[in-house]
């Protein structure tokens, strides 16, 4: 019997979309998955976002046209396959290619990703054109403060590609975001040094050691400041609150503090402003505004 009733077509009639049992399940997915991919759609009649994407997955397979097949599985009367694939909750949609499970996904979701789902399943995309669309999108969802948004997109992009350093540099910045500098040490971790080159690699690595270098506790923060109010020739104490200010996110006024710095004496504690200058543009990026005006501006105080 069909999820959806008497009122649409039936899934069994259609040899691009049929209803499958654990019994049959070797013979519907592993092994026809060998010749053409196949989605396997696990659902429950009492399953209300199964409803919503059931119809939309059989949908887009349809469109396809043969180039994948779609197998919905009922796990009230089927729980065994489930369970082995350690489905937690429904729906749950697997991607067999090969008699390997190969992606996947959670719970109901709009037809542009299934889509996009079932071009990468049948190769009508370029995966790393995917990806890289995600590690964009996830970067401009930063950079409007939608860290939610942006970490969705970076982990996206790590379940088309996980070896993705943009997306995984991504990533990165939304631990240090959350203030979890160990989580983003982690998750870079197991980088070679090749991977180390990418520039958003090389930018979140560079914040890292700004976020470990300095303090983000805003009393200390304030004892500094008034500090170098009252002595603004004190250039240890400028360089302490820049790095502090720098922990705390405010790279513009660290950097005013570096500036002055280096404006009273460029090769103060062995030139110690200038390459704490140097980390905080390669943090923000070596195209962003901020990099781009602040090493004009170093190289005019350096070179006058």
């Amino acid at each position: 019997m069909s999820l959806f009733g008497n009122d649409t077509p039936s899934a069994a009639s259609d040899d691009l979309i049929k209803d499958s049992t654990d019994a049959s399940f070797v013979a519907d997915v592993v092994e026809t998955s060998k010749t053409t991919p196949v989605i396997v759609d696990f659902w429950a009649p009492w399953c209300g976002p199964c409803r919503q994407l059931g119809p939309t997955i059989e949908r887009v397979v349809k469109a396809a046209r043969g180039a994948v097949k779609l197998v919905k599985i009922n796990i009230d009367e089927n729980p065994a396959m489930a369970g082995q694939l350690q489905v937690k909750s429904i729906p749950a949609v697997f991607a067999f290619k090969d008699g390997q499970p190969v992606d996947g996904f959670m719970g109901a979701q709009p037809e542009s990703q299934i889509k996009a789902f079932v071009d990468r399943l049948s190769g009508e995309t370029d995966i790393g054109e995917e990806a890289a669309a995600l590690v964009t999108r996830g970067h401009d969802s930063l950079n409007i403060g939608d860290a939610g948004g942006a970490a969705q997109d970076f982990a996206a992009a790590l379940q088309i590609d996980p070896q993705n350093a943009g997306a995984l540099a991504g990533m990165a910045r939304c631990y240090l975001q959350n203030d979890d500098i160990e989580g983003a040490k982690g998750l870079l971790a197991g980088l070679d040094d090749k991977a180390k080159e990418n520039p958003d690699v090389k930018s979140v690595l560079a914040a890292i050691t700004l976020a470990e270098s300095g303090t983000n506790n805003q009393s200390e923060n304030d004892d500094l400041a008034a500090k170098v109010k009252a002595n603004p020739e004190d250039l240890d104490a400028r360089y302490a609150l820049a790095e502090a200010l720098s922990a705390s996110g405010d790279m513009e006024g660290a950097a005013e503090q570096l500036f002055y710095s280096i404006e009273r004496d460029k090769d103060w504690n062995e030139n110690a402003a200038r390459k704490l200058l140097l980390t905080l543009f390669e943090a923000a990026g070596a195209s962003s505004d901020f990099a781009v005006k602040g090493r004009k501006r170093l190289s005019t105080l350096l070179f006058r």
